[in-house]
């Protein structure tokens, strides 16, 4: 009888432990409580989950002490549930607005904005996820816009092209501050680990004049993993057949209520030789990479404080089969050719956010960023020693005209600086001499900004900006820029850009890949290594971009299809020409006399083809003409040499369900180009890579093939035989110089 009184007591008490928790999720609209239907709710502890109903009630089992809520557009909120609390009333509070979010029965991986002003395209981490994405240069494998290829054969430097044009042309930022310029801008791919990023937004043509006046082609801009929202810890590991580890290490830490801060290592190895062309020379080099980030935020109603550092450093071994960096000092005809670059890197960084309550739609920020770059190279006997400090300063005041949300304004001053010591020695072929060349510069440009953005007749968002920067080498300019976007119903959304962007080239930090060969460098037909001087009479880049979208969508089968048409044009009316072709063995920087632009053409189609499945396809066409101005005077408008006339891809994603499997494909066809000189064309080529991921609770494990064709560009070094000889060129290369790649992977993960 007592083990049964006993049994009914423990059974009472279960049935009343296990009532469920009832509660409503509201937002305050103006000192009222609205319920929020369709917002997330679940326990921290576990996987069990419910959504709120039409007025923002939930139900659900009790089986943890923290609640979680979050719903798209508000801040997520974690609430401590006290034993035989019920009737709950959480209230969420407004967070950054997705307004670009198209709406569909599953969020998208690559979101198009359709109502915001801007030409955008926001790239989530779960995009990331469809490919190993070791860095942000791996990043663009299943995007139709980004292009991203080897700089040359040797170095294992990478570029993007962005509306037919070269990687310097677009504004690279890190969290909206302008980042790796000069010194970066050939390997600050690699700088940003793929488990950093919380997402990538991809701005195309003029974009918003608050960032700075360098964007011409566009903007990336990439997010990292925030203190206050990223996991408790995360690990991330990798390994490829061809002896490529990867250790990715970040930790969240919360400190109470304001204060959270989060540690992000990276380490990458890579030391074994191969060499599958034959060439004697290493298909990519030695590489070792250590990064750390450690950062901090504090977060109050109306304060928002983040600030932190980086290090970074990165040696590189390339050349032919066999050199150690030991044989240093041994350059010349009968000896190993041999390329290293040793990069060191530190940055700081501070953003000081403030809502001012009294007041109401106003907010003012400070975004603070300091880079100091090392790097130490040398190109067979060629050194190339360089240091960059640079100071980035912004200052945005934002608020709305009146009390109308509807006209909004934004308003500040900017200031950066560039100082760069380069140190060069260059040999010269013909009759071996050597001459070293040290040279001091600093860049400073101070401005200010102005941005309207309205709303009308609820179709129309105009945003007009207009920016005024004085250079101390270019003297003052304007910077105009204008978006519109029409939308006329929830399916249709056009949208036009136009606007100017110039920027100050750095002829050598951004081009030393073209160090890996034999030909001399002359500026305003100056031989540089004598004459530095003539850096300064090369004339600030600047070009006008025009650019319209259209976005349509249709309901196909109850679900959407999205189709995406856009074009672009950019007119240089200044460049700094790199011409390594009219003149035989020799590699020429000069302003543009005649005709330089870029047309370009897009179609992109996204669709669910059936449940789970969702495919991608696209398909580019790019006209980038340049005028090279020959020895005699003539000039002669040619196509950008060795860049793919048109791109095609194709990306399928499919998952089972509760998403215990995924599986990626894609594949990317890239059309024939011009090769430099009278050397002719190159033809077309097809990538495909494919990825499986196993999914567990807090883990996952995933494997994969890049380049599965075993595609690579027949002799990419020119005169491979011979690296000391006049005719001696890593740097033409058009199509893939590593072949077929099989990985594995692993990823971990607490909350």
């Amino acid at each position: 009888m007592r083990f049964l009184f006993l049994w009914i007591l423990i059974t009472c008490f279960g049935v009343a432990g296990a009532q469920p928790l009832k509660g409503r999720v509201v937002e305050d609209r103006d000192g009222e409580k609205a319920g929020i239907p369709g917002a997330n709710v679940y326990w921290l502890e576990g996987t069990a989950g419910v959504m709120t109903d039409a007025d923002g009630y939930f139900s659900i089992a009790r089986r943890g002490a923290r609640l979680v809520v979050s719903f798209v557009g508000y801040e997520p909120d974690t609430v401590e549930v006290q034993s035989g609390s019920n009737d709950l009333v959480i209230v969420l509070a407004y967070g950054r607005q997705l307004e670009q979010a198209v709406v569909m029965k599953r969020g998208r991986t690559t979101v198009m904005s359709t109502s915001a002003p801007l030409i955008e395209q926001l790239i989530t981490d779960e995009e990331l996820y469809k490919a190993a994405c070791c860095n942000l240069g791996e990043s663009f494998t299943t995007n139709a816009s980004v292009d991203v290829a080897y700089s040359d054969a040797v170095t294992g430097a990478k570029q993007i092209q962005l509306l037919g044009l070269h990687g310097k042309y677009v504004q690279m930022m890190t969290e909206n501050m302008p980042n790796f310029r000069g010194l970066a801008a050939l390997y600050g791919l690699n700088y940003i680990p793929g488990p950093w990023m919380s997402a990538i937004s991809i701005s195309k043509g003029a974009g918003s004049v608050v960032h700075g006046y360098e964007a011409i082609a566009g903007q990336i801009n990439v997010d990292y993993k925030k203190p206050e929202f990223s996991e408790k810890l995360f690990v991330n590991l990798y390994g490829s057949h061809e002896g490529m580890a990867e250790l990715n290490l970040n930790s969240a830490i919360r400190l109470g209520d304001k204060w959270s801060t989060a540690f992000l290592v990276h380490g990458d190895w890579f030391n074994r030789s191969h060499d599958h062309n034959g060439d004697g020379f290493l298909d990519m080099p030695k590489k070792e990479q250590y990064n750390v980030m450690n950062r901090w935020a504090y977060k109050t109603n109306a304060w928002y404080l983040q600030f932190g550092g980086k290090f970074l450093n990165e040696e590189r071994l390339g050349g032919q089969k066999g050199f150690t960096g030991e044989m240093r000092g041994t350059e010349g005809p009968g000896h190993l050719y041999g390329i290293g670059v040793d990069t060191r890197r530190y940055e700081g960084f501070l953003k000081l956010g403030y809502l001012m309550p009294q007041y109401k739609y106003t907010s003012m920020a400070l975004l603070l960023n300091y880079t100091d770059h090392r790097q130490e190279s040398y190109y067979g006997a060629r050194n190339y020693n360089a240091r960059q400090h640079t100071l980035f300063v912004n200052y945005i005041y934002q608020s709305v005209f009146g009390t109308d949300t509807d006209h909004a304004y934004s308003a500040g001053l900017s200031f950066t600086c560039d100082r760069y010591n380069e140190d060069f020695t260059d040999y010269f072929v013909p009759d071996r001499r050597s001459v070293a060349t040290e040279w001091r510069r600093e860049e400073r440009a101070g401005g200010a900004f102005f941005q309207y953005t309205g709303h009308f007749w609820e179709k129309v968002t105009l945003m007009a900006g207009l920016r005024y920067d004085h250079h101390n080498l270019a003297g003052g300019f304007f910077t105009p820029r204008l978006n519109l976007a029409y939308a006329p119903d929830g399916l249709t959304t056009l949208k036009l850009a136009v606007g100017t962007g110039s920027r100050q080239a750095a002829i050598l930090a951004e081009n030393a890949y073209l160090l890996a060969s034999s030909k001399p460098v002359y500026v305003n037909g100056l031989l540089l290594a004598e004459h530095p001087a003539a850096l300064e009479q090369l004339c600030m880049e600047r070009a006008w971009n025009f650019g319209v979208l259209l976005n349509r969508k249709f309901l196909l089968f109850d679900r959407l299809l999205n189709i995406n048409l856009d074009y672009y044009r950019t007119d240089f009316s200044r460049q700094v020409v790199v011409d390594n072709e009219t003149r035989s063995g020799q590699v020429h920087f000069y302003n543009l006399t005649g005709a330089s632009y870029s047309n370009c053409y897009q179609a992109e189609i996204q669709y669910e083809l059936i449940p789970r499945m969702d495919v991608t396809l696209a398909c580019r066409y790019n006209d980038a003409r340049m005028t090279y101005t020959e020895v005699s005077g003539r000039e002669r408008t040619l196509r950008t040499p060795l860049q793919s006339k048109y791109k095609g891809l194709v990306n399928v994603l499919f998952y089972t369900n509760l998403k215990k499997w995924q599986f990626d494909f894609t594949t990317q066809f890239n059309g024939g180009g011009r090769l430099p000189g009278d050397a002719g064309r190159f033809g077309s080529y097809g990538i495909v890579n494919a990825q499986v991921t196993k999914f567990f609770r807090r883990w996952s494990v995933y494997a994969g093939c890049e380049n599965a064709g075993d595609f690579t560009q027949k002799h990419p070094i020119l005169s491979a035989e011979d690296p000391w000889g006049e005719r001696f060129d890593a740097s033409q290369v058009w199509g893939p110089v590593i072949g077929r790649k099989f990985y594995v992977g692993l990823r971990f993960f607490l909350e």
